[in-house]
């Protein structure tokens, strides 16, 4: 199908009517009206789900039970609205009032979480945030270049966790005092490459600095990814001022132009910003962009994770079929260039992994990290990363960077 086409579907089934806005300025309690249409099964899952399997989620819940706060800044048009969507560590929303100046200062919408905390399972906390988020979105459009997901601790894993399964629907993820993991799929890798910007915060004392700072921060700026660390001076585990988190507002929004013409090329990259497309949809565009990407060289291998993307995300659809068709003629192919792609960038992956773990387990900061106890197997597990460096390398200062680091690392290590 042409892409104008699939464009005029998507565009007519994103399309919504809106729910009458709450009023500007802050509201401490917004129900949630209806279920979200956002694919929420997927961050959970390594596919979009039809039907639930048993335990995933509680049959007994119910999304309308769901709120959370709301701050709508004063807007004269109708344009899109940037947002911070924030997940708390504990069940009741605690990052308004750290967010209260710069939204206010640069016209953010701001959603706080309720009932998401650090003890809720993860497949149901990522349904209630959803179910926040889309509720917001069928009462006021938000700019899905320029929606950041936030959190604090255990919270800013889940802006991670979120950001990294659905980036169409994010520009960019602030965890504070708290890392993340990236997904698996080599194309969300590539689509967190191309498109979200990570603002990383901590604090002088947390005990989580050198996991952001050491580890987590770098690891993703050296893969790709536009990602920078705040340390705030004496600070810990918390909140960090008001003034950091403008300016790292401010440097996710510096990714927005990058962001809109990525969606102008490749439509799948960016969701509508009132609505949902369908699965069929999705996979329609995600197809299109796969397609696209192989008829150039150097793009081949990202259109063939494409591919492999939509066949495994969509299984039971008529775009995963063809995705299956087209992906099986490339691997009877007799020659295939892609392949050093691949291989090269499962390499940069290892290397940056083995580097960054490497610091973070020798510097360990600060001295009174509860982790303290976890960094001699930290070292082992860097040194093993090391040794499949040196057993997948042909470069020579690779190679030489690996034997510098593991002797270091086995100081540290647990003696066999």
């Amino acid at each position: 199908m042409p892409l104008k086409h699939i464009l005029i579907v998507t565009s007519f089934l994103q399309t919504t009517i809106l729910l009458a806005a709450p009023p500007q300025g802050y509201t401490a309690k917004v129900s949630v009206t209806s279920p979200t249409r956002l694919d929420w099964t997927f961050t959970s899952a390594n596919q979009s789900l039809t039907t639930l399997p048993k335990g995933f989620l509680d049959e007994k819940y119910d999304s309308t039970k769901q709120s959370y706060e709301l701050f709508l800044p004063p807007s004269k048009d109708k344009k899109p609205l940037p947002a911070i969507l924030f997940v708390s560590a504990g069940d009741e929303p605690q990052g308004w009032k750290s967010f209260e100046g710069p939204c206010k200062a640069l016209g953010f919408v701001f959603i706080g979480v309720r009932g998401a905390g650090n003890g809720v399972d993860f497949p149901k906390r990522c349904r209630i945030i959803l179910d926040c988020l889309d509720d917001v979105r069928r009462q006021v459009p938000l700019d899905p270049d320029r929606t950041y997901v936030s959190g604090l601790s255990g919270g800013g894993r889940m802006a991670c966790a979120l950001g990294f399964a659905l980036p169409e629907y994010f520009g960019g993820m602030m965890p504070i005092v708290a890392g993340g993991e990236m997904r698996d799929e080599p194309w969300l890798r590539h689509r967190a490459i191309d498109r979200l910007s990570i603002a990383l915060l901590t604090g002088q004392t947390d005990f989580n600095r050198g996991e952001v700072e050491q580890y987590k921060g770098p690891l993703w700026k050296e893969i790709g990814i536009n990602a920078k660390v705040w340390v705030q001076p004496n600070h810990g585990h918390g909140m960090p001022s008001a003034a950091t988190l403008t300016e790292a507002i401010k440097f996710l929004d510096e990714g927005k132009e990058k962001r809109a013409a990525l969606a102008k090329k490749y439509p799948a990259t960016r969701a509508s910003a009132d609505g949902a497309a369908s699965r069929e949809d999705a996979a329609k565009l995600l197809l299109y962009e796969g397609k696209e990407k192989l008829k150039t060289k150097e793009t081949t291998f990202a259109g063939l994770m494409l591919l492999k993307g939509a066949m495994e995300r969509w299984p039971d659809l008529a775009a995963a079929k063809e995705a299956r068709k087209i992906l099986l003629e490339y691997e009877d192919k007799k020659v295939k260039p892609w392949e050093a792609d691949d291989i090269a960038e499962q390499a940069r992956y290892l290397l940056a992994e083995a580097r960054h773990l490497s610091d973070y387990a020798l510097l360990g900061i600060p001295p009174k990290s509860t982790y303290e106890k976890h960094r001699p197997e930290m070292a082992q597990k860097a040194i093993e990363l090391w040794e499949k460096v040196i057993a997948s390398t042909s470069d020579a200062e690779t190679a030489k960077e690996a034997k510098k680091r593991i002797p270091e690392l086995e100081k540290l290590a647990p003696k066999k």
